[in-house]
């Protein structure tokens, strides 16, 4: 049977949470025994967003064949059992790169080339693309309706439907209803006018996701179903929840997975989330709380952190512990004296986020040599683990000048230096080491310990590496190399047998952890930061009680 598609769209606003809509109903389907895929296409002009700014964009998800993608196939990733790929992400000017080749080629055979027929076709061919071997492609359109970007995108979902009819397609509408607290009431004028916008250009909803703080009644839902010609089963309460794992719950509970597959014309199963449900549990039923404090150099916009921030909180869930997260700007540590002792003490662990650039490098140093110096279990990955080998190379080996080539090119220990086929490339897109890599792990490591196997295949993305001219003289100190490629080129992963947890990788586990399959060096971190945790607040209450029974303060009493 051909797949069927559900395409999910949003209106008034950007950032309602298409990304995580779109997740979840993979995640509910699934749940049902159907097989799921999952795609994003985003208006942007852009081939990919690896060249673009975290500030803007927000993270970079990589996928196991090496493509730089949307932050929401994260999301895809952490919700259903789908292993995506570049055919999951399309831009415009990736679409756009792909007719203008063609057009050089000559393979229009002379015709003009236009939006309609060339540019939807070209979408149309990529949605089929990824509906090989699966029962329902879930397609989410980035951007708000109304964008002169997504039109071309919007057109060709339209398109969709005519050539396979309604039991072959689902319009899904995420859309926003405000409260407004002056007058006290929910307004649905901007779902009234999304949905119009949508059906000026041909395309009408059969379901509508309704963001909101608050429950819808029955004679809201009824007020949007007239006005926007949709069954007022249909209307769904998209609430706000606590966390993001609740989503798929809340829908479930609005029936949204049931009702598309009534739309669909599907059987399934029964719907089971057990494991979701116990997952929930834990997250707003910890039997403690875990304070981890992130070194980085784009704090201020999360989003460039997300699938780091959700892979810690599942390394928090699998000890059935409460994240609690703090940001700390690299560069904020980078005082000159010993104030960063008061920013970094009361952190029952310590990590480093990847980067690029100069910007905040001393601060993360600072910061690791306190992780390293204090017993804190520390984590490096990608520049958390190039810094972590400068810091050592620096006060440890004694050379003092050690550094990266990215930050100081003059620098006479270059222990990081640019990765070997990338001397003389200068092009920034697509140019890193992206991608599945296999890693061979050293026995009887703390790596061995964590992963409980030799190899191991995770997802890179660097244009540095450890060179390997540094090895002996870091070694003989002490760093302990724990994981390299199979072929012995690239140094994969260090640590130190001295310390209670200090692990770097140069590669980027936060990518392949879920909530259900917590990531192995996450689940280990999280484990040995409560363990310092509890330690260090045994010894703060010992310390107070000897202070409060010191033979002065029994004098003076």
């Amino acid at each position: 049977m051909p797949a069927k598609y559900i395409f999910v769209t949003g209106g008034v606003v950007s950032s309602l949470g298409k990304g995580l809509a779109a997740a979840s109903i993979g995640c509910l389907l699934e749940s049902r025994g159907i097989k799921v895929n999952l795609m994003k296409f985003d208006p942007y002009l852009n081939v990919d967003p690896g060249t673009m700014s975290p500030f803007q964009h927000g993270e970079v998800f990589v996928t196991d064949d090496g493509a730089e993608t949307d932050l929401d196939l994260g999301h895809y990733e952490r919700f259903t059992h789908a292993r995506l790929s570049r055919d999951n992400n399309w831009t415009t000017g990736r679409i756009y790169e792909q007719i203008i080749a063609k057009e050089r080629r000559g393979d229009y055979l002379g015709k003009t080339v236009q939006v309609i027929p060339h540019v939807t076709n070209e979408i149309k061919t990529a949605m089929k693309k990824v509906a090989q071997d699966t029962d329902v492609v879930i397609v989410e359109i980035g951007g708000t309706v109304g964008d002169i970007e997504s039109l071309p995108f919007m057109e060709a979902i339209r398109q969709m439907r005519q050539e396979l009819g309604r039991e072959q397609t689902l319009f899904v509408h995420v859309t926003l209803v405000p409260f407004i607290a002056a007058a006290q009431e929910l307004k649905t004028k901007p779902t009234q006018h999304s949905v119009k916008e949508l059906l000026s250009i041909g395309i009408q909803p059969d379901i509508l996701l309704c963001r909101t703080d608050r429950f819808l009644s029955k004679e809201i839902k009824s007020k949007i179903a007239l006005f926007c010609n949709v069954a007022e089963e249909a209307v769904i309460t998209a609430k706000d929840v606590a966390s993001v794992y609740e989503v798929p719950l809340v829908f479930a509970n609005e029936n949204v997975d049931t009702l598309a597959l009534k739309y669909l014309h599907i059987q399934a199963k029964d719907r089971d989330l057990a494991n979701w449900e116990d997952v929930v549990h834990r997250v707003y039923n910890p039997k403690d709380t875990v304070t981890i404090g992130i070194v980085g150099k784009y704090v201020e916009y999360e989003d460039s952190y997300k699938s780091l921030k959700e892979a810690l909180v599942h390394g928090a869930l699998a000890h059935n512990l409460k994240l609690q997260l703090n940001w700390i700007e690299a560069e904020g540590l980078e005082t000159g004296d010993q104030s960063y002792e008061a920013q970094l003490e009361d952190y029952d662990g310590l990590l480093v986020p990847g980067g690029f650039g100069k910007r905040g490098i001393e601060g993360m140093l600072i910061a690791i040599r306190y992780a390293r110096e204090k017993r804190v279990p520390y984590f490096g990955i990608c520049l958390g683990m190039q810094t972590a080998c400068i810091e050592y190379a620096r006060n440890v080996v004694g050379l003092e000048e050690a550094n990266s080539s990215e930050f100081d090119p003059a620098t006479p220990h270059r222990v990081i230096y640019k990765l070997r086929e990338l001397r003389g490339v200068e092009e920034l897109g697509g140019t890193m080491r992206l991608g599945a890599w296999t890693c061979k792990i050293e026995a009887g490591t703390l790596a061995h310990r964590i992963y409980g196997t030799l190899e191991i295949s995770e997802r890179h993305r660097h244009r540095y590496e450890f060179n390997r001219e540094y090895e002996e003289p870091l070694t003989a100190a002490g760093l302990k190399i724990s994981g390299a490629t199979p072929d012995g080129t690239y140094v994969e992963m260090v640590e130190l047998p001295d310390h209670p947890h200090f692990i770097g990788c140069q590669f980027h586990p936060e990518f392949k952890s879920k909530p259900l399959e917590p990531h192995p060096l996450f689940r280990s971190f999280i484990g040995a930061a409560y363990e310092h945790g509890l330690k260090r607040k045994a010894q703060k209450e010992t310390a107070e009680v000897e202070m409060f029974h010191r033979p002065e303060r029994v004098a003076h009493r």
